[in-house]
């Protein structure tokens, strides 16, 4: 079976206190199909992850925030957590980087507490989504829908709830990335074979050069 998602690129934002199943299952998930994925954060180093209220294991950063920007990736996964989130929405550069994603309309994968950016960033309002039902009335004083459900997909988005959803959460993310990859390969290929003007103008012009080359080449020398 081929891998869905090779050539993607997708961006996982965290910071401490992420939970920690929520961030490397759906990270495993994503290798295994082919992704390039890369963790941000707000810090270089590493972040080091939850269970629940139990401290897990540390994941290294691949790069911060402030070093790439939201065209640089396909896709983007939001862990949740209970630190993480509180921490994240409280970053301009987190929030500016999420709503540059929603603007360039790609796809994002959010589970659990990861919402609370999304709030903060002014993305909710009229969107359909789920979490972790803690949050649910933060969802719905943001203008969002709330439905309790293993996951909801609207549009560019994709929620789950929690931990106990991540096999259907893994499903759906990665359905969704593939979709856009889909979509982004025959715009890709139709730029790829667009050559610019300077190009094609020198191309012409090293045909030309050669011909003439050519030409003399085979013309015999003319008698003094």
């Amino acid at each position: 079976m081929g891998k869905k998602l090779k050539g993607l690129r997708v961006a996982v934002l965290a910071v401490d206190g992420f939970e920690q199943v929520e961030l490397t299952q759906p990270v495993k998930k994503l290798r295994q199909q082919g992704a390039c994925v890369e963790i941000l954060s707000l810090h270089p180093g590493s972040i080091r992850g939850m269970n629940h209220l139990l401290p897990g294991k540390k994941v290294s950063v691949d790069t911060v925030l402030k070093k790439v920007k939201a065209a640089d990736y396909d896709a983007l996964l939001l862990p949740g957590g209970l630190a993480n989130p509180d921490t994240l929405r409280q970053s301009e550069l987190a929030r500016e980087f999420v709503t540059d994603f929603d603007r360039l309309d790609r796809p994002v994968a959010v589970i659990c507490h990861g919402p609370w950016l999304l709030i903060s960033a002014g993305l909710v309002s009229g969107r359909r989504l789920t979490s972790w039902p803690g949050i649910q009335d933060d969802v719905r004083n943001a203008g969002g829908i709330w439905e309790d459900a293993p996951v909801v997909r609207d549009g560019t988005w994709v929620s789950s709830r929690g931990p106990q959803d991540l096999p259907a959460f893994d499903a759906a993310m990665t359905a969704l990335f593939a979709e856009h990859l889909a979509l982004r390969q025959p715009q890709a290929a139709k730029q790829s074979r667009r050559w610019p003007r300077w190009v094609l103008g020198g191309l012409a012009l090293a045909a030309l050069g050669f011909g003439l080359r050519e030409g003399l080449r085979e013309r015999p020398l003319l008698a003094l």
